[in-house]
């Protein structure tokens, strides 16, 4: 599993965090350390997840997300 820190945009409230939190948990090989906003980290499991499928699947969500570094 690897780390990685996510910089996500359009987060303001308790709800954008919740909505990014269940979108995160949703992906196969995402386990979710940390939610706050404006920001994630999530541990990827490398052969099920990549760093770009999440980030479009909170694109999706209406939260562009770009990765940050490693965690």
């Amino acid at each position: 599993m690897d780390k990685v820190t996510l910089a996500i945009d359009g987060m303001s409230c308790g709800h954008c965090v919740a909505r990014v939190n269940k979108t995160l948990a949703a992906l196969p090989g995402v386990k979710v350390d940390k939610v706050e906003i404006g920001s994630a980290v999530v541990e990827l499991d490398l052969g099920r997840a990549s760093v770009a499928a999440v980030t479009a699947a909170l694109d999706d969500a209406g939260y562009p997300a770009r990765a940050s570094g490693a965690a």
